[in-house]
């Protein structure tokens, strides 16, 4: 412990530090553009919309709800009805009796009118005079002429089309030519059925019966008795009817009580 005091005894103090060196400026010598409002703002940062408050007004200037708009008047224009007035009377020409002559449509002739810009005329026809009947040179007429047939190969000049001619029809090999000579259908004797099968029944239709003349021989409803007759039907139950017997017949007692 000796030999520690006396080392930090004879060590000698350390050095003082340097003074802070003030030789850079501070912040507030950096001028940089601010970033409120829109003038000299930082283009290197975003803006934000900024708004301004207008000042108080002493009178007031708006004219208020007194524009009156029409009904017809709508956000794609106006919409209304065509309007039509009716023009005054004409005036009159000299005398007071005579009213303004206005040409009507038979005045006008457009179809004399040249044309104009192109258009386009109708054709115009004219109907001449019937001609003199020519007694000298006379025309034939139309039935007087002889042209040559033009059916067939006659014409030399001109061009025929192709023509046919129907033979008769021929026995020797003919579709109908029956080389077999066999007997057809109708050469057999058919036999009747009825001989090796079930004879079928047979009916026969009997002439009208007369009516008798006078109404007696004809029978009524009531000569028939459909419900007597029972060979091949059930025959219905029967029933009989007893004989009435008296209200003052003493009645038969058999047992007697005591």
């Amino acid at each position: 412990e000796l030999n520690l005091l006396h080392h930090f005894h004879h060590c000698p103090p350390p050095p003082p530090p340097p003074p802070l060196s003030l030789s850079g400026p501070g912040p507030g010598r950096y001028a940089l553009p601010p970033t409120v409002g829109y003038i000299n703002h930082d283009f290197t940062k975003p803006s934000s919309p900024a708004y301004s408050f207008h000042g108080p007004v002493s009178a007031d200037s708006s004219p208020g709800p007194r524009y009156h708009i029409d009904a017809k008047v709508t956000r794609f224009g106006r919409m209304e009805t065509p309007s039509y007035s009716i023009l005054g009377r004409g005036r009159r020409t000299g005398s007071k009796v005579e009213l303004f002559q206005t040409p009507g449509p038979g005045a006008y002739s457009p179809e004399k009118a040249p044309p104009l810009n192109a258009h386009r005329r109708p054709p115009s026809y004219t109907i001449g005079a019937r001609t003199r009947y020519r007694s000298v040179d006379a025309v034939p007429a139309p039935n007087s002429y002889s042209l040559p047939n033009l059916l067939g190969c006659q014409v030399p000049n001109k061009s025929s089309s192709a023509s046919y001619s129907i033979s008769s029809r021929r026995k020797v090999g003919a579709p109908s030519e029956d080389l077999s000579m066999s007997p057809g259908p109708g050469k057999y004797n058919s036999t009747n059925p009825d001989i090796y099968r079930q004879r079928q029944p047979s009916f026969t239709m009997q002439g009208q019966t007369k009516r008798p003349s006078y109404s007696s021989a004809i029978p009524g409803p009531g000569t028939y008795s459909p419900e007597k007759f029972h060979m091949h039907l059930p025959k219905p139950p029967s029933f009989t009817l007893g004989v009435r017997h008296s209200e003052f017949v003493t009645p038969l007692v058999v047992d007697v009580a005591d």
